[in-house]
């Protein structure tokens, strides 16, 4: 099968193409100009697979949590591009693709995902890969630094900018290891997303929705000028 999946929900810009096998990847740190720059990189991208969205089973995005705005523009594109099309959407959430990055990266079956959430938060989840699929250990939530905690048994590895934005997070929790660079990257987006599609669970794209972890999805002015997230 072939899917197309990007990620906008941090700095970075992630895109990629594929089929399981052979893959097609964009990768820059894109910023505020995400919502300019998705849409050139989703081209340059099938332009190298030697594809069209006619030749796609379906598009992944990611889905959150992560930057209010960054999430929006992913979730939007993704419908837009479904619908022309008339291609399922598979919506996958941050925090797994961090998971699964770190998996082929690094072969981490145990993985605590940790996004910067602003506002002195953290977007915290934790995976365990058992066989061929994941196991959701702890959902995605939003809490304080603090209030991180690793769930029981050893061979936890942390993933993401939470560390970088908290760099004592992990000596307090006790991680065997972190890769604080660690982003929700387009090709583990499709690598979830691939069985998704495969066994028809993927969805239309009026269904295709942004997975917020916050209550609120609004942001007051000043919040937007300090960069917080939702």
């Amino acid at each position: 099968m072939r899917i197309l999946g990007f990620d906008t929900s941090t700095e970075w810009l992630s895109v990629a193409a594929g089929d399981g096998t052979a893959w097609y990847e964009h990768l820059e740190r894109a910023g505020s100009a995400n919502s300019e720059r998705l849409v050139p990189a989703i081209d340059g991208v099938l332009a190298a697979a030697g594809w069209t969205l006619a030749d796609l089973d379906g598009i992944a995005f990611g889905a959150g949590p992560g930057a209010f705005t960054g999430v929006r523009i992913a979730c939007s594109v993704a419908q837009g591009l479904a619908f022309g099309a008339d291609l399922p959407v598979v919506p996958v959430p941050t925090l797994a693709a961090l998971a699964q990055a770190a998996w082929r990266s690094k072969g981490s079956a145990r993985v605590l995902a940790c996004l910067d959430a602003r506002m002195r938060e953290v977007y915290v989840a934790a995976y365990a890969h058992d066989e061929s699929t994941w196991r959701i250990v702890q959902p995605p939530a939003v809490v304080k630094p603090a209030d991180v905690t690793v769930p029981p048994g050893e061979g936890w590895h942390g993933a993401g900018d939470g560390f970088a934005a908290y760099p004592e997070l992990a000596a307090l929790i006790r991680l065997r290891g972190v890769d604080a660079g660690a982003i929700p990257q387009g090709r583990a987006i499709c690598e979830l997303a691939l069985p998704e599609l495969a066994a028809g669970r993927g969805v239309a794209a009026a269904d295709a929705l942004p997975l917020y972890v916050r209550h609120r999805v609004a942001l007051t002015s000043a919040e937007r000028a300090a960069g917080a997230r939702l």
